[in-house]
């Protein structure tokens, strides 16, 4: 629990006062966000605004998962290693996508073949690396079983473990693009994906401490309802990690925003979510406790999908945040109603998640 509570307070205290720096830092060099110019017009001021904070917010995780681990003497996981390792490489992908579009004076970054590739290099790097480590016990950090809240009968090896390998490979990469993406869609206006981040991935710290006091390779008698996370406690850490850093973040990059997370932050969330949606063995849960992520995400399918067969549009503008926007509600507002949304949402996935056990 130290390791837990001091990888939190490091990485919100690196966030906190390194941000500014590397706010002084970007301003020095002009590297400032470009505005879509198809978007809300209130959006035009924030033009030439700090962008690439996402690089603070992966540099505090980092520093205060390795000083959890200082501090209390243990060595890293494998598990812990690879959803760094994923949230680490989408980041680098991210930020190649905002210095492109900071290089070429546009609001687009990298096209999408490179994107796509980028993300998929590192997407089957973690998807197959995941399958591989059994500890003492014979776990794995992944499996290759759909998860909701944990394994399920659903087995991907159904025809070998060479068919398995393959259809995982598959399946990770879909949802790490699936949720990098939908993290991306929600960070359009200021504090919004940072807010609802610190939301989900906090509840992923109260996944892996209960998962932890739960877990098959500690209780001596294994019954139906111990879970067979590998490494849960270390889980928990990355996550309460990347809480503090978002915490931190978010003093800077609420409204008004003095620096965007830009793709550098978004891609590496959504890949550490999906990451620990792997690992935790609750990947369709996940689609509750980051319920505000997949409205986002719907909104824009619902919109793109309608006007290509109607040609007419559901919203006025699509992510749904631009709606209200256009609707005429502040952007406080809807900032502060969506957060609200986001933790009922993981109130509610939490509340599965325990109520399964108890019925268990």
């Amino acid at each position: 629990m130290i390791a837990i509570i001091v990888a939190a307070g490091v990485s919100l205290l690196v966030a906190l006062f390194g941000t500014p720096l590397f706010i002084r830092f970007l301003v020095h060099r002009n590297y400032g966000q470009f505005v879509r110019q198809d978007g809300p017009t209130a959006h035009f001021t924030k033009r030439g605004t700090p962008t690439m904070g996402g690089v603070v917010i992966i540099g505090a995780t980092l520093v205060g998962w390795a000083l959890s681990y200082v501090v209390s003497g243990r060595f890293p996981s494998v598990s812990a290693l690879l959803v760094l390792f994923l949230m680490t490489g989408l980041g680098i992908v991210g930020f190649l996508d905002d210095f492109t579009k900071i290089r070429k004076q546009r609001s687009l970054g990298l096209t999408a073949r490179a994107k796509i590739v980028g993300q998929g290099a590192v997407g089957i790097a973690f998807a197959v690396l995941a399958l591989q480590f059994p500890n003492e016990h014979g776990r794995t950090p992944a499996s290759t079983r759909i998860s909701f809240l944990r394994d399920t009968n659903l087995d991907l090896a159904f025809a070998g473990a060479t068919v398995g390998l393959v259809l995982f490979v598959v399946w990770a990469n879909f949802l790490i693009t699936a949720w990098s993406n939908a993290v991306n869609l929600t960070d359009g206006l200021d504090g919004l994906a940072t807010g609802v981040s610190l939301i989900v991935f906090g509840s992923y710290v109260l996944v892996g401490i209960w998962q932890l006091n739960q877990t098959c390779q500690r209780l001596a008698s294994v019954g139906p309802s111990c879970y067979e996370t590998r490494d849960p406690q270390d889980l928990a850490i990355v996550a309460a990690a990347i809480v503090g850093a978002c915490f931190g973040f978010l003093w800077w990059n609420a409204s008004p925003a003095k620096i965007f997370m830009g793709d550098t932050g978004s891609l590496a969330l959504g890949g550490a979510l999906a990451g620990l949606s792997i690992l935790t063995r609750t990947e369709f849960l996940a689609l509750i406790v980051g319920g505000l992520f997949v409205i986002i995400v719907l909104s824009d399918v619902i919109q793109i999908g309608f006007f290509k067969m109607t040609g007419r549009r559901v919203f006025k503008m699509a992510p749904l945040h631009h709606h209200f926007e256009l609707s005429g509600w502040g952007e406080v507002t809807i900032v502060i109603r969506f957060w609200l949304i986001a933790g009922l949402f993981a109130a509610l996935g939490i509340g599965i998640f325990y109520a399964e056990w108890v019925v268990g």
